[in-house]
């Protein structure tokens, strides 16, 4: 069985991280949506409100799970019998930084196969840290996530 990981903060998960996981589902038996503990992000929202948000989601497709780790995602991923990372690109930028991490989870498990798929062009522009400022200051972002975002507390 070919078992994704699709690990990140997910904070809030988008609608191009759900293009990712929509487009990977023809790559693989079964996708994990890993939601990891970044010890360098405070999170905006929390972890149990995501993975409730995102299992709505995907409720109709047991192909895909979602759940939430602390330690190193290719430690993670050794535990779920995963030998892919999932992993969409933007732009030239993300490459950079993901390339890096790519090569330390490959050096931590060396069965680990990182695939990257470049997010849909109008997708492209949506990222977590954008749609955390647009909410946080009371903005309207239902057209950046597959869910439904309470109004922001404070």
């Amino acid at each position: 069985m070919r078992i994704a990981l699709f690990p990140g903060s997910f904070d809030p998960f988008t609608n191009g991280h759900l293009d990712v996981v929509r487009r990977g589902v023809s790559l693989f038996d079964h996708i994990i949506i890993a939601l990891g503990n970044n010890s360098s992000k405070q999170r905006y929202l929390p972890v149990e409100q995501m993975i409730e948000l995102i299992n709505e989601v995907f409720r109709d497709e047991p192909w895909v799970s979602v759940e939430a780790y602390k330690g190193l995602t290719a430690d993670f991923a050794r535990e779920r019998n995963a030998r892919f990372l999932l992993r969409g690109l933007r732009n030239t930028t993300d490459f950079e930084y993901e390339n890096t991490i790519a090569q330390a989870n490959r050096h931590v498990n060396p069965e680990l196969e990182t695939v990257f798929l470049i997010t849909s062009p109008p997708l492209a522009a949506i990222s977590s840290t954008i749609i955390r400022e647009i909410h946080r200051f009371g903005g309207n972002v239902d057209d950046f996530v597959p869910f439904k975002l309470a109004a922001p507390q404070g």
